[in-house]
């Protein structure tokens, strides 16, 4: 890495191994994980239609409670003097960079986490509008239409 002038730092970086199918190495490594980034396991299909297993990087456990942490700390349920499309500027630029950095590879593993803001919207529909107050399976049907009608509102629809 020198070579290309870059320097890696000793306690941000390791090498780990991920067994995959065709691997004839039995090695075990404990802990493959980082704060950022863990590598897990999945199932793929080659060029020639067979499946094998193979090492994606995917959001660590840690970066996800920190990330559904940041979004407790929005408050968004609290903001019903903001309108739907305010919500979505304010909490945009910082969930499409989460998506941009975290689901890079496997961003399926980032969806748990994401649907923790579609939870509190719900939260919030119900204190912004009395016909929603009370019936929570009405306030998803909506915030589905939402989602239908424009679904580009939110980074992560």
């Amino acid at each position: 890495m020198t070579q290309v002038g870059l320097e890696l730092h000793p306690d941000k970086t390791r090498i780990v191994y991920c067994k995959e199918d065709n691997a004839q190495a039995r090695l075990s490594m404990s802990g493959s994980t980082s704060w950022v980034i863990r590598f897990v396991p999945g199932c793929r299909r080659a060029v020639h239609g067979d499946f094998f297993v193979n090492c994606s990087p995917a959001v660590s456990d840690d970066a996800a409670q920190a990330i559904r942490r940041e979004i407790r700390r929005w408050r968004l349920h609290l903001r019903s003097d903001k309108s739907l499309s305010d919500l979505a500027r304010a909490i945009n630029p910082i969930v499409r960079g989460w998506i941009n950095y975290y689901g890079r590879f496997c961003k399926s593993m980032l969806y748990p986490t994401l649907k923790r803001i579609n939870e509190y919207l719900v939260r919030w529909a119900r204190r912004k509008y009395k016909r929603l107050r009370a019936h929570d399976t009405k306030t998803r049907k909506w915030l589905h239409t939402v989602t239908r009608r424009e679904p580009g509102l939110f980074a992560h629809w």
